[in-house]
């Protein structure tokens, strides 16, 4: 499951579980791109509570990314656990993302990208 909440005119989109099955991703695509056509452009994902990834969630994560970097937006992932950490290490996805320890340094991070 997911839940998607506002800060200010980020979104802060968190995942409650681990993403291996793509059941909820045509909802979830629809609500984001609903959210950008309301004017969100910055989208924090925060993944601490996802302690697995499969091919699945890796292309969820790589969608939302490009998602909002289509829409002239930015996106950043959320304290990922040590075993999501290193699969974006051995994936070579660290290098595409950005990844902060918190929610209020995601909001710092996408606030000064945007200027």
């Amino acid at each position: 499951m997911y839940k998607i909440e506002h800060h200010q005119n980020i979104l802060l989109l968190s995942f409650h579980e681990n993403l291996i099955a793509d059941t909820h991703h045509l909802a979830l695509f629809s609500a984001l791109e609903n959210e950008i056509e309301d004017g969100y452009q910055l989208c924090a994902v925060d993944i601490s509570k996802v302690h697995f990834l499969n091919s699945n969630g890796l292309n969820s994560l790589i969608r939302i990314l490009t998602l909002f970097r289509n829409n002239d937006g930015e996106m950043i992932l959320i304290n990922p656990s040590e075993s999501v950490n290193q699969l974006l290490i051995i994936t070579k996805l660290k290098a595409i993302f950005q990844i902060t320890n918190s929610l209020e340094e995601a909001k710092k991070t996408l606030l000064h990208s945007s200027k």
